[in-house]
């Protein structure tokens, strides 16, 4: 059965039957701007999705034209009148958000259908693969605004590298999915009206795989990247994969392969 979450008619979202969850920005009119109440709506929505059993891949995208716009006009001029503690308490809530998605256990699609500004280019970066559609377009604006993108830098950054983010940081220009894709940010790019079916197709392919070893390999990328390779780093790598082929799923796909049929894991 289809279960649709959508008490806040800002944030939709749908769990299907298959276990793909997908989590609709539905502010529309607005760009799909976040403020903080929408900050903490998706913030505790991929907590409650990180947990349920059920929910085996995330999607996140935009209703209407664009993905996200980043930060909501009132919010900023709300923001504007606040003291430096409440500022930082305001943005702790947005590095939390982007904290979550990040390190989601399950993996993430964002399907970015539109304009992603600022904060929007931050929710992305977060996501495991990301699909833009062909008219999708992606600023890092906030220096424009007199601003720094700070919370999301270390999610850009790792994405785009340290070369393009001295770029698009400082210039805060206009770049398209073509050229959001050669620099790291997008996976791949297709029409507006295959985006979602796109993103369905690649959430199959991963329901196709363990569970548990897409979440291990999740760990082992975040362990093992930007470290030296030293004999620490070789005996951690070692001791995973020997605590994999133990485990349940490890046993399960062996045996499913040897023996020419599906895993457990996969519904037919």
């Amino acid at each position: 059965m289809t279960e649709v979450n959508n008490d806040n008619k800002a944030l939709i979202c749908i769990t299907e039957e298959n276990g793909i969850a997908r989590i609709t920005l539905n502010r529309p009119d607005i760009h799909n701007a976040f403020d903080d109440q929408l900050i903490s709506d998706l913030t505790a929505t991929l907590k409650r999705l990180n947990d349920d059993e059920n929910v085996r891949v995330v999607q996140l995208t935009g209703a209407g034209k664009s993905f996200s716009a980043g930060a909501d006009l009132n919010w900023m001029k709300r923001m504007a009148t606040y003291s430096h503690a409440e500022n930082l308490a305001d943005s702790r809530n947005l590095a939390a958000l982007m904290k979550t998605l990040n390190f989601m256990a399950k993996p993430t699609i964002a399907l970015v259908n539109g304009a992603a500004f600022g904060g929007g280019v931050g929710l992305a970066a977060c996501c495991d693969i990301v699909i833009a559609s062909e008219n999708a377009k992606f600023c890092l604006s906030e220096t424009r605004l007199g601003l720094i993108p700070a919370v999301i830098s270390p999610y850009v950054i790792e994405a785009i590298g340290v070369a393009q983010a001295r770029r698009y940081f400082l210039s805060a220009e206009r770049f398209d999915a073509k050229t959001a894709q050669n620099i790291g940010l997008v996976h791949d790019i297709v029409s507006g009206e295959e985006l979602l079916a796109k993103g369905d197709e690649m959430a199959r392919t991963l329901l196709q795989n363990s569970p548990a070893a897409m979440q291990a390999a999740k760990d082992l990328i975040y362990a093992i990247a930007h470290q030296p390779i030293t004999d620490t780093i070789i005996e951690d790598t070692a001791t995973r994969i020997a605590d994999q082929r133990a485990s349940d799923e490890g046993r399960e796909g062996i045996s499913a392969f040897l023996e020419k049929r599906s895993a457990f894991w996969i519904k037919e």
